[in-house]
């Protein structure tokens, strides 16, 4: 058995966060960070702030920048490959725009 087995010894890797690309900015960021949109088999679209219902998804960034980047763009329609429901628009703004930080979206590393 394996003196440091579980116990973060001197051969513990350190933990990795999963990782999402923006639909706005093309930013990687924690998935946490971020916003999910899905489209389910059905072909709904919605919010998705458990970030685990089934279906095809997207991450945008909680900030405005980003949400107007990506429907100038049309990135976010393009991701799930269907059109967004005026709802659902809505529903974005209000949780951007609502919640987040009006700058600029974060800068590409």
């Amino acid at each position: 058995m394996r003196d440091n087995a579980g116990t973060g010894g001197k051969n513990a890797r350190p933990k990795k966060f999963p990782e999402r690309k923006c639909v706005g900015c093309g930013v990687m960021d924690g998935k946490k960070s971020m916003l999910r949109v899905v489209r389910d088999k059905d072909g709904d679209v919605s919010l998705d702030p458990s970030g685990k219902r089934a279906g095809r998804g997207a991450y945008i960034h909680k900030e405005a920048g980003c949400l107007k980047t990506a429907r100038k763009k049309k990135s976010l329609e393009r991701a799930l490959k269907c059109r967004i429901p005026d709802k659902v628009r809505d529903l974005l703004d209000a949780e951007i725009i609502g919640s987040a930080d009006f700058g600029a979206p974060p800068e590409k590393t």
